[in-house]
Protein backbone atom coordinates (compact mmCIF):
# COMPACT_ATOMS: atom_id res chain seq x y z
CA UNK A 1 0.00 0.00 0.00
CA UNK A 2 2.84 2.35 0.88
CA UNK A 3 4.56 1.67 -2.44
CA UNK A 4 1.33 2.26 -4.28
CA UNK A 5 0.85 5.58 -2.46
CA UNK A 6 4.38 6.67 -3.21
CA UNK A 7 3.90 5.74 -6.87
CA UNK A 8 0.70 7.76 -6.99
CA UNK A 9 2.38 10.81 -5.48
CA UNK A 10 5.29 10.51 -7.90
CA UNK A 11 2.87 10.17 -10.78
CA UNK A 12 0.98 13.26 -9.70
CA UNK A 13 4.19 15.23 -9.17
CA UNK A 14 5.49 14.10 -12.53
CA UNK A 15 2.27 15.19 -14.15
CA UNK A 16 2.43 18.58 -12.49
CA UNK A 17 6.06 19.03 -13.55
CA UNK A 18 5.16 18.05 -17.10
CA UNK A 19 2.21 20.47 -17.13
CA UNK A 20 4.44 23.18 -15.64
CA UNK A 21 7.03 22.54 -18.34
CA UNK A 22 4.35 22.78 -21.04
CA UNK A 23 3.03 26.02 -19.55
CA UNK A 24 6.53 27.44 -19.26
CA UNK A 25 7.36 26.43 -22.83
CA UNK A 26 4.12 27.93 -24.11
CA UNK A 27 4.72 31.13 -22.15
CA UNK A 28 8.27 31.32 -23.54
CA UNK A 29 7.02 30.97 -27.07
CA UNK A 30 4.33 33.55 -26.39
CA UNK A 31 6.93 35.91 -24.90
CA UNK A 32 9.27 35.49 -27.88
CA UNK A 33 6.41 36.07 -30.28
CA UNK A 34 5.43 39.20 -28.35
CA UNK A 35 8.81 40.92 -28.51
CA UNK A 36 9.12 40.32 -32.25
CA UNK A 37 5.50 40.89 -33.32
CA UNK A 38 4.70 44.29 -34.92
CA UNK A 39 3.03 46.69 -32.52
CA UNK A 40 -0.39 48.17 -33.21
CA UNK A 41 0.54 51.81 -33.56
CA UNK A 42 -2.71 53.76 -34.13
CA UNK A 43 -1.39 56.34 -36.62
CA UNK A 44 1.62 55.55 -38.77
CA UNK A 45 2.03 59.27 -39.54
CA UNK A 46 2.13 60.24 -35.87
CA UNK A 47 5.48 60.25 -34.11
CA UNK A 48 6.08 58.93 -30.61
CA UNK A 49 7.09 61.68 -28.21
CA UNK A 50 8.88 60.58 -25.04
CA UNK A 51 8.81 63.41 -22.54
CA UNK A 52 10.98 63.93 -19.51
CA UNK A 53 9.78 61.73 -16.65
CA UNK A 54 8.29 59.07 -18.94
CA UNK A 55 10.10 55.90 -17.87
CA UNK A 56 9.62 52.47 -19.39
CA UNK A 57 7.04 51.35 -16.80
CA UNK A 58 4.87 54.37 -17.49
CA UNK A 59 5.21 53.94 -21.25
CA UNK A 60 4.33 50.23 -21.00
CA UNK A 61 1.16 51.04 -19.08
CA UNK A 62 0.17 53.75 -21.59
CA UNK A 63 0.80 51.53 -24.60
CA UNK A 64 -1.17 48.63 -23.11
CA UNK A 65 -4.13 50.87 -22.31
CA UNK A 66 -4.02 52.20 -25.86
CA UNK A 67 -3.89 48.65 -27.31
CA UNK A 68 -0.51 49.36 -28.84
CA UNK A 69 0.96 46.24 -27.17
CA UNK A 70 -0.80 43.04 -26.12
CA UNK A 71 0.97 42.59 -22.79
CA UNK A 72 2.26 45.16 -20.35
CA UNK A 73 3.84 42.35 -18.31
CA UNK A 74 5.84 40.95 -21.23
CA UNK A 75 7.26 44.36 -22.11
CA UNK A 76 8.37 44.95 -18.54
CA UNK A 77 9.76 41.40 -18.39
CA UNK A 78 11.75 42.00 -21.56
CA UNK A 79 13.26 45.11 -20.01
CA UNK A 80 13.94 43.22 -16.76
CA UNK A 81 15.77 40.49 -18.65
CA UNK A 82 17.61 43.14 -20.71
CA UNK A 83 18.34 45.99 -18.25
CA UNK A 84 19.90 48.19 -20.95
CA UNK A 85 16.39 48.79 -22.31
CA UNK A 86 15.15 50.33 -19.06
CA UNK A 87 16.82 53.64 -19.89
CA UNK A 88 14.78 55.43 -22.57
CA UNK A 89 15.92 58.76 -23.97
CA UNK A 90 13.69 61.80 -24.26
CA UNK A 91 12.77 62.86 -27.78
CA UNK A 92 10.56 62.36 -30.81
CA UNK A 93 10.67 58.99 -32.55
CA UNK A 94 9.34 57.82 -35.90
CA UNK A 95 7.36 54.57 -35.74
CA UNK A 96 8.27 52.47 -38.77
CA UNK A 97 6.13 49.87 -40.51
CA UNK A 98 6.71 46.53 -38.80
CA UNK A 99 8.04 48.14 -35.62
CA UNK A 100 8.21 45.54 -32.84
CA UNK A 101 8.64 45.97 -29.08
CA UNK A 102 12.27 44.87 -29.50
CA UNK A 103 13.09 47.37 -32.27
CA UNK A 104 11.14 50.15 -30.56
CA UNK A 105 12.96 49.76 -27.24
CA UNK A 106 16.27 49.56 -29.11
CA UNK A 107 15.42 52.86 -30.79
CA UNK A 108 14.49 54.49 -27.45
CA UNK A 109 17.62 53.13 -25.78
CA UNK A 110 19.92 54.48 -28.51
CA UNK A 111 18.08 57.80 -28.75
CA UNK A 112 17.45 57.51 -32.50
CA UNK A 113 15.17 60.53 -32.56
CA UNK A 114 13.73 62.16 -35.67
CA UNK A 115 16.19 64.59 -37.23
CA UNK A 116 14.98 67.79 -38.87
CA UNK A 117 17.04 69.93 -41.24
CA UNK A 118 17.60 73.69 -41.11
CA UNK A 119 19.53 75.27 -43.98
CA UNK A 120 21.33 78.60 -43.94
CA UNK A 121 21.74 79.66 -47.56
CA UNK A 122 24.78 81.63 -48.73
CA UNK A 123 23.94 85.34 -48.79
CA UNK A 124 21.23 85.17 -46.12
CA UNK A 125 21.36 88.17 -43.79
CA UNK A 126 20.63 88.20 -40.07
CA UNK A 127 17.06 89.50 -40.39
CA UNK A 128 16.17 86.77 -42.86
CA UNK A 129 17.86 84.15 -40.68
CA UNK A 130 16.00 85.22 -37.55
CA UNK A 131 12.67 85.13 -39.41
CA UNK A 132 13.42 81.60 -40.65
CA UNK A 133 14.32 80.45 -37.15
CA UNK A 134 11.07 81.87 -35.78
CA UNK A 135 9.09 80.06 -38.49
CA UNK A 136 10.70 76.66 -37.83
CA UNK A 137 8.07 74.82 -35.73
CA UNK A 138 10.47 72.20 -34.39
CA UNK A 139 12.89 74.71 -32.89
CA UNK A 140 12.46 76.64 -29.66
CA UNK A 141 13.23 80.24 -30.53
CA UNK A 142 15.23 81.68 -27.63
CA UNK A 143 17.42 84.30 -29.29
CA UNK A 144 17.11 87.69 -27.58
CA UNK A 145 15.58 90.57 -29.50
CA UNK A 146 18.17 93.04 -28.25
CA UNK A 147 21.40 93.11 -30.29
CA UNK A 148 23.64 93.48 -27.24
CA UNK A 149 21.99 90.48 -25.60
CA UNK A 150 22.42 88.45 -28.78
CA UNK A 151 26.15 89.17 -28.66
CA UNK A 152 26.30 87.93 -25.04
CA UNK A 153 24.26 84.81 -25.80
CA UNK A 154 26.59 83.85 -28.66
CA UNK A 155 29.78 84.99 -26.92
CA UNK A 156 30.89 87.07 -29.91
CA UNK A 157 33.75 89.54 -29.84
CA UNK A 158 32.09 91.90 -32.31
CA UNK A 159 29.18 94.31 -32.06
CA UNK A 160 26.91 92.57 -34.57
CA UNK A 161 25.90 88.95 -35.20
CA UNK A 162 25.79 89.54 -38.96
CA UNK A 163 27.96 87.22 -41.02
CA UNK A 164 28.90 84.89 -38.17
CA UNK A 165 26.82 81.81 -39.11
CA UNK A 166 28.22 79.41 -41.66
CA UNK A 167 25.84 78.57 -44.54
CA UNK A 168 25.15 74.85 -44.34
CA UNK A 169 22.41 72.34 -43.44
CA UNK A 170 22.16 71.61 -39.73
CA UNK A 171 20.27 68.63 -38.34
CA UNK A 172 18.47 68.80 -35.02
CA UNK A 173 15.82 67.03 -32.96
CA UNK A 174 12.43 68.46 -32.02
CA UNK A 175 12.62 70.97 -29.18
CA UNK A 176 16.21 71.99 -29.89
CA UNK A 177 17.09 75.55 -28.94
CA UNK A 178 17.56 77.96 -31.86
CA UNK A 179 20.44 79.43 -29.89
CA UNK A 180 22.09 76.01 -29.76
CA UNK A 181 21.79 75.68 -33.54
CA UNK A 182 23.25 79.16 -34.05
CA UNK A 183 26.17 78.32 -31.78
CA UNK A 184 26.94 75.32 -33.99
CA UNK A 185 26.75 77.49 -37.12
CA UNK A 186 28.94 80.12 -35.47
CA UNK A 187 31.55 77.56 -34.43
CA UNK A 188 31.73 76.25 -37.98
CA UNK A 189 32.11 79.78 -39.37
CA UNK A 190 34.98 80.44 -36.95
CA UNK A 191 36.68 77.23 -38.04
CA UNK A 192 36.27 77.88 -41.77
CA UNK A 193 37.38 81.51 -41.46
CA UNK A 194 40.47 80.50 -39.47
CA UNK A 195 41.37 77.79 -42.01
CA UNK A 196 41.06 80.20 -44.93
CA UNK A 197 42.88 82.96 -43.05
CA UNK A 198 45.86 80.67 -42.47
CA UNK A 199 46.03 80.01 -46.23
CA UNK A 200 45.52 83.59 -47.42
CA UNK A 201 47.50 85.33 -50.10
CA UNK A 202 50.25 87.71 -49.00
CA UNK A 203 49.94 91.48 -49.00
CA UNK A 204 46.18 91.78 -48.43
CA UNK A 205 44.90 95.03 -46.90
CA UNK A 206 43.05 93.34 -44.02
CA UNK A 207 43.87 94.07 -40.40
CA UNK A 208 42.24 90.86 -39.15
CA UNK A 209 40.03 87.92 -40.22
CA UNK A 210 36.89 89.94 -39.45
CA UNK A 211 37.67 92.41 -42.24
CA UNK A 212 38.10 89.45 -44.58
CA UNK A 213 34.67 88.19 -43.46
CA UNK A 214 33.19 91.60 -44.31
CA UNK A 215 34.74 91.50 -47.77
CA UNK A 216 33.58 87.90 -48.28
CA UNK A 217 29.99 88.91 -47.52
CA UNK A 218 30.15 91.63 -50.18
CA UNK A 219 31.59 89.20 -52.73
CA UNK A 220 28.83 86.73 -51.83
CA UNK A 221 26.12 89.30 -52.54
CA UNK A 222 27.72 90.61 -55.74
CA UNK A 223 27.78 87.37 -57.73
CA UNK A 224 26.53 83.82 -57.72
CA UNK A 225 28.92 82.75 -60.48
CA UNK A 226 31.82 80.76 -58.99
CA UNK A 227 34.33 81.85 -61.62
CA UNK A 228 33.71 85.54 -60.87
CA UNK A 229 34.18 85.55 -57.09
CA UNK A 230 37.96 85.96 -57.05
CA UNK A 231 37.76 88.53 -59.88
CA UNK A 232 35.28 90.67 -57.96
CA UNK A 233 37.36 90.30 -54.81
CA UNK A 234 40.36 91.47 -56.85
CA UNK A 235 38.49 94.61 -57.97
CA UNK A 236 37.56 95.51 -54.41
CA UNK A 237 41.05 94.82 -53.09
CA UNK A 238 42.59 97.12 -55.70
CA UNK A 239 40.03 99.82 -54.91
CA UNK A 240 40.90 99.60 -51.21
CA UNK A 241 44.60 99.83 -51.99
CA UNK A 242 44.01 102.93 -54.15
CA UNK A 243 41.74 104.43 -51.45
CA UNK A 244 38.81 104.39 -53.84
CA UNK A 245 35.29 103.93 -52.50
CA UNK A 246 33.95 100.42 -53.03
CA UNK A 247 30.65 101.70 -54.47
CA UNK A 248 28.86 98.36 -54.19
CA UNK A 249 25.05 98.28 -54.28
CA UNK A 250 24.53 95.41 -51.80
CA UNK A 251 25.98 97.58 -49.04
CA UNK A 252 23.44 100.31 -49.79
CA UNK A 253 20.64 97.75 -49.62
CA UNK A 254 21.91 96.43 -46.30
CA UNK A 255 22.17 99.95 -44.90
CA UNK A 256 18.50 100.60 -45.76
CA UNK A 257 17.62 97.51 -43.77
CA UNK A 258 14.85 94.89 -43.96
CA UNK A 259 12.39 97.48 -45.31
CA UNK A 260 14.25 97.79 -48.64
CA UNK A 261 11.61 97.76 -51.41
CA UNK A 262 13.78 96.37 -54.20
CA UNK A 263 14.74 99.62 -55.96
CA UNK A 264 17.88 101.68 -55.34
CA UNK A 265 17.25 105.38 -56.03
CA UNK A 266 19.67 108.26 -56.61
CA UNK A 267 18.64 109.48 -53.17
CA UNK A 268 19.74 106.14 -51.70
CA UNK A 269 23.14 106.55 -53.35
CA UNK A 270 23.62 109.93 -51.67
CA UNK A 271 22.08 109.14 -48.27
CA UNK A 272 24.82 108.55 -45.68
CA UNK A 273 24.62 105.31 -43.69
CA UNK A 274 27.46 103.35 -42.08
CA UNK A 275 27.07 100.88 -44.95
CA UNK A 276 26.73 103.18 -47.95
CA UNK A 277 30.04 102.53 -49.73
CA UNK A 278 29.20 105.25 -52.27
CA UNK A 279 29.65 107.68 -49.35
CA UNK A 280 32.01 106.03 -46.85
CA UNK A 281 35.60 105.04 -47.53
CA UNK A 282 36.86 101.53 -46.93
CA UNK A 283 34.87 98.56 -45.74
CA UNK A 284 31.47 98.82 -44.01
CA UNK A 285 31.56 98.21 -40.25
CA UNK A 286 30.18 94.65 -40.36
CA UNK A 287 29.45 91.91 -42.86
CA UNK A 288 26.24 92.32 -44.85
CA UNK A 289 25.34 88.61 -45.15
CA UNK A 290 26.49 85.07 -44.35
CA UNK A 291 29.25 84.17 -46.84
CA UNK A 292 30.08 80.61 -47.81
CA UNK A 293 33.56 79.11 -47.96
CA UNK A 294 33.98 79.93 -51.67
CA UNK A 295 33.37 83.65 -51.06
CA UNK A 296 35.69 83.63 -48.04
CA UNK A 297 38.37 81.91 -50.08
CA UNK A 298 37.96 84.48 -52.87
CA UNK A 299 38.23 87.38 -50.43
CA UNK A 300 41.49 85.93 -49.13
CA UNK A 301 42.79 84.82 -52.52
CA UNK A 302 41.70 87.51 -55.00
CA UNK A 303 42.48 87.21 -58.68
CA UNK A 304 45.34 89.23 -60.11
CA UNK A 305 44.49 91.86 -62.68
CA UNK A 306 44.01 95.56 -63.28
CA UNK A 307 40.21 95.91 -63.40
CA UNK A 308 38.77 98.55 -61.06
CA UNK A 309 35.13 98.40 -62.17
CA UNK A 310 32.46 95.90 -63.12
CA UNK A 311 28.84 96.10 -64.22
CA UNK A 312 26.12 93.45 -64.46
CA UNK A 313 25.49 92.32 -68.03
CA UNK A 314 21.94 91.16 -67.43
CA UNK A 315 22.62 87.46 -67.92
CA UNK A 316 23.93 86.83 -64.41
CA UNK A 317 27.53 87.78 -65.14
CA UNK A 318 29.59 90.98 -65.10
CA UNK A 319 31.74 93.00 -67.48
CA UNK A 320 35.07 94.12 -65.95
CA UNK A 321 36.82 97.38 -66.87
CA UNK A 322 40.21 98.87 -66.14
CA UNK A 323 39.22 102.52 -66.62
CA UNK A 324 36.25 104.72 -65.79
CA UNK A 325 35.76 105.52 -69.48
CA UNK A 326 35.51 101.85 -70.38
CA UNK A 327 33.20 101.26 -67.43
CA UNK A 328 30.87 104.08 -68.48
CA UNK A 329 30.64 102.61 -71.96
CA UNK A 330 29.76 99.23 -70.42
CA UNK A 331 27.10 100.85 -68.23
CA UNK A 332 25.53 102.47 -71.29
CA UNK A 333 25.64 99.16 -73.14
CA UNK A 334 24.31 96.87 -70.42
CA UNK A 335 22.35 99.10 -68.05
CA UNK A 336 21.04 102.04 -70.11
CA UNK A 337 20.35 100.33 -73.44
CA UNK A 338 16.60 100.39 -72.80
Amino acid sequence: MQLQGIFSIRFILGGLIFIGFIVFYWQSLSFERFVDTPINWPDKNQALVVEKGNGLNKLASQWYQQDVITSEFYLKLFAYLNPEFKQVKVGEYQIENGETPRTLLTKLKEGKVIQYAFTIVEGTNKWQLIDLLKEEPNLIFDLAEDSAEQIKQLNLDWSNIEGWFYPDTYYFSKGTSALELLKRANQKMREVLEQEWQNRAVGLPYKNPYEALIMASIVEKETGIPSERDMIAGVFIRRLEKRMRLQTDPTIIYGIGPDFNGDITFKDLRTPTPYNTYVIKGLPPTPIAMPGRAAIHAALNPADGSALYFVATGNGGHYFSDTLEEHNRAVRKYQLRK
